[in-house]
C-alpha cells in the first residue's frame, strides 16, 4: 500500500439541489452557509436524509475524483489514493450504518450514489490543507455534500490509514 500525507482541522457542510431552479439552489446554499457559520448542521431539503432511511439504504460508491492540483502526485500514488478513497468511503458508511448495503453495481435501482472527492492542495508542504467531500445523490434527485478540511501534517500521522480516517470522520457527521 502506498503511504500518503493527509490530516484533520476544520469542517464545513453544504447542501445543494440538482434541480435547475436557481432560487432553490441559492436557498440551499445560504441555509448551509448560515448553519455552518453558526456551528450547526443545515437541514437538507431531502426527506430521505434521516438516520432511519440512511441506516437501511443501499449505497453505490461511484468512481472517486481528485480535484485541485492532482499533479502533485505521481500516477502510482494517484491510483493508490483513488483505490483507498473508493474502498474506505464505503467501509466508513457501513461502519456508521451496519444495516446499510454497499452495492457494486452502479445501476442498482433506488441506491444512494456516493462520490468521494479530494481537493488537493497546490503544493505538498506541511501547512497545506486538503478538502475531502462525499457527494450523496439521493434517489429523489437531491444532492447532499459533506465537506471537511484536513491538514496534511495530521494526515501524515495516519500514513496508509489516512483515507480510512478521513472518510470515517465524514461518516460521523451523517444523521
Amino acid at each position: 500500500m502506498v503511504r500518503q500525507p493527509w490530516c484533520a482541522a476544520l469542517f464545513g457542510m453544504t447542501v445543494t439541489a440538482r434541480h435547475p431552479g436557481l432560487t432553490f439552489l441559492a436557498l440551499g446554499t445560504l441555509t448551509g452557509l448560515t448553519a455552518a457559520l453558526a456551528g450547526a448542521a443545515p437541514t437538507p431539503p431531502a426527506s430521505a436524509w434521516n438516520a432511519r432511511t440512511l441506516g437501511t439504504a443501499t449505497y453505490v460508491i461511484l468512481d472517486p475524483r481528485i480535484e485541485g492540483n492532482p499533479n502533485i502526485l505521481n500516477p502510482e500514488q494517484r491510483a493508490g489514493i483513488l483505490g483507498a478513497m473508493q474502498r474506505d468511503s464505503g467501509s466508513a458508511i457501513k461502519r456508521r450504518y451496519p444495516g446499510a448495503t454497499v452495492a457494486a453495481d452502479s445501476g442498482t435501482p433506488g441506491a444512494i450514489r456516493v462520490t468521494p472527492v479530494l481537493v488537493a492542495p497546490g503544493a505538498l508542504v506541511p501547512w497545506a490543507k486538503l478538502n475531502a467531500r462525499l457527494d450523496f445523490d439521493l434517489p429523489g434527485g437531491e444532492r447532499v455534500s459533506l465537506n471537511e478540511t484536513f491538514g496534511l501534517l495530521t494526515l501524515w500521522q495516519y500514513q496508509a490509514e489516512a483515507a480510512n480516517y478521513v472518510y470515517g470522520e465524514l461518516a460521523k457527521r451523517l444523521p
